[in-house]
């Protein structure tokens, strides 16, 4: 991705955050300047990829395949320093982005529609050998409801509800064309992007950057040491 492509996605997202009154916490405001003083008090943003993240998957098609994320708060898997058991993330996701099928191994997950649009996710069991099961019925829970749905199909989620994505349990999400971009909310188990994620075709995870402009913002990838 070019950085003025980076830099559009997070001032778009915090326009979207200032429409649904979502406050930031003060580190997902720094600017690169102000990272450079930071010290090891905040080694837990660092360590464990707290902030800013925009992905197309490495693909070099954001608009298409990719959107714009936050990751509020986290523990971390492989660090006992880190205590936490828990992650919150927020995401945005326009018209016409898609986030491509995957499970994860280990986190549980609520997503969450937290306002804007209608968001579809698409849900297949995986077999033991880690394929799509194209046949089994899908049992999902919908803020509290059981619901028993084809492989395959796109759960439907206005603003306010939200759905339950089990370890193993395949799943992408696109917006419902016409009903305009969606703010979602994730709720989940730790989060680990490096090891957890199975993607079910070989996308990235992170883009490369193409640097045609200043950084507004750094990604949670990007952060320089504590000095």
């Amino acid at each position: 991705m070019k950085r003025s492509e980076i830099n559009a996605a997070l001032r778009e997202m915090e326009a979207m955050l200032q429409q649904y009154h979502f406050a930031l916490p003060p580190f997902c405001h720094f600017t690169p300047e102000e990272w450079a003083e930071k010290g090891h008090e905040y080694d837990e943003i660092r360590d464990n990829m707290l902030g800013w993240d925009i992905t197309d998957y490495g693909m070099g098609q954001f608009d298409k395949l990719g959107f714009s994320l936050i990751t509020l708060r986290n523990g971390n898997l492989h660090n006992d320093r880190y205590t936490k058991t828990y992650a919150e993330k927020l995401l945005y996701l326009k018209e016409g982005q898609y986030a491509p099928m995957h499970f994860h191994w280990s986190k549980m997950e609520d997503i969450i529609n937290r306002g804007g649009g209608t968001v579809l996710i698409r849900v297949y069991n995986s077999t033991p050998d880690e394929a799509l099961d194209k046949n089994g019925e899908v049992h999902v829970h919908v803020d509290g409801c059981e619901r028993i749905v084809p492989a395959g199909t796109q759960v439907r989620l206005m603003p306010g509800e939200s759905i339950t994505i089990h370890p193993y349990l395949y799943h992408d999400f696109e917006v419902e064309t016409g009903s305009g971009p969606v703010l979602l909310g994730e709720v989940s188990q730790c989060n680990d992007d490096q090891t957890d994620n199975r993607f079910y075709s070989a996308v990235g995870r992170f883009p490369a950057i193409e640097e045609d402009e200043a950084p507004y913002r750094l990604l949670c990838t990007e952060y320089p040491p504590a000095t």
